[in-house]
């Protein structure tokens, strides 16, 4: 059951962070982000660093999200899409 969580864990890791590449919207790829950062928060407390799990989720998934969201909502334009190469997504992966 363990091996099977934790390759579960990775194969979401690898699909939010591959999703927050390709995903052309701005909104959409903070948004992945903010579960890419929850997902690692879940690795670091199975890995029994709850401390780091706490610090992960509060300032990764919380406060990063919301201040991308902001700033975001505050100087983007109606159009918030992007274009980006692949090459990132070979960095990812």
């Amino acid at each position: 059951m363990t091996l099977a969580f934790e390759i579960l864990l990775l194969v979401l890791l690898i699909v939010t962070a591959a999703g927050a590449i390709l995903v052309k919207d701005l909104i959409s790829a903070v948004l992945i982000l903010g579960s890419y950062s929850f997902l690692l928060a879940l690795v670091w407390a199975w890995l029994g660093a709850v401390d780091v799990a706490f610090v992960e989720a509060v300032v990764g998934a919380g406060l990063a999200t919301v201040f991308f969201l902001l700033t975001l909502f505050g100087t983007a334009s109606k159009d918030t899409r992007i274009r980006r190469p692949t090459p990132p997504l070979i960095a990812v992966l």
